[in-house]
């Protein structure tokens, strides 16, 4: 009889700008790939670690969730204190916790949630703040942006703002949350939750709302994008805002 083993989830906090993003990818950094070799130091063999989704390249996570199944004699504890010992800070295993055995963090998600920050102020294009936001350095009329974020709160088939399409599951999503807060004194954050997202979405979303903030489109825009458009052919999206502003914040569960 071979030696019990257990599942557990992972709770992660990832700079992004030093992945090509969180998937497996041949003689590329990627977060999946840096805590599969960590997990085959410690327990010996390769074991596979899924995500609850694939972050882009340069996209950041303050709470990604993982799982993995590793022997029976490892305990959350030890295995938090050893992952984040050989990880060194560029990926922190913030919590681990035993689930049941099925556990699968991307098909059981019931939401998520990202932020993107923007930097309004010239401060932002700081070393030390321009790797994790868009760093504009002008200022956004924020209550026209937040009236075009108004529009996405609901159930709405969002094609327009997807860059890859997904024709087995559709294009629409409910959106819980859309809003648009302070970030210190630094500029603004986007902050949205969801029940699923699609390639892109939260990227598109922003870099559209960002111009509709600069005064380069109307509020209203957001609501015809949601609805195709309207047959106007010529409207689209404006372009995705930078990846290094986005960053995964939470992800939701039923039962774990």
């Amino acid at each position: 009889m071979g030696e019990r083993e257990t599942r557990f989830k992972l709770t992660l906090h990832y700079d992004g700008s030093a992945f090509q993003g969180w998937q497996v990818q041949p003689g590329k950094p990627t977060v999946q790939g840096e805590i599969e070799a960590a997990l085959k130091r410690l327990t010996g063999e390769h074991r596979t670690v899924l995500g609850s989704g694939r972050t882009d390249t340069g996209v950041h996570a303050t709470g990604q969730v993982a799982a993995v199944t590793v022997p029976g004699r490892w305990t959350a504890a030890e295995l938090a204190r050893s992952l984040n010992a050989l990880l060194r800070g560029k990926i922190w295993t913030e919590d681990i916790e035993a689930v049941p055995n099925g556990f699968n963090p991307r098909y059981e998600a019931v939401a998520r949630s990202y932020a993107y920050r923007v930097g309004t102020v010239a401060r932002a294009a700081s070393p030390f703040h321009r790797r994790w936001c868009w760093p504009l350095c002008r200022p956004l009329d924020l209550d026209a942006a937040a009236r075009a974020a108004a529009h996405l709160t609901g159930q709405h088939e969002f094609r327009a703002f997807a860059k890859s399409g997904q024709p087995q599951r559709g294009y629409t999503c409910r959106v819980t949350r859309a809003r648009w807060v302070p970030w210190d004194d630094l500029g603004v954050v986007f902050e949205i939750s969801a029940n699923r997202f699609l390639h892109r979405m939260v990227r598109y979303l922003v870099g559209t709302m960002v111009d509709i903030g600069l005064g380069r489109r109307e509020p209203a825009e957001m609501a015809l994008l949601l609805r195709g458009g309207e047959g106007d052919g010529a409207l689209r999206t404006s372009r995705p805002a930078p990846p290094e502003g986005l960053f995964l914040t939470r992800v939701e569960y039923l039962n774990v």
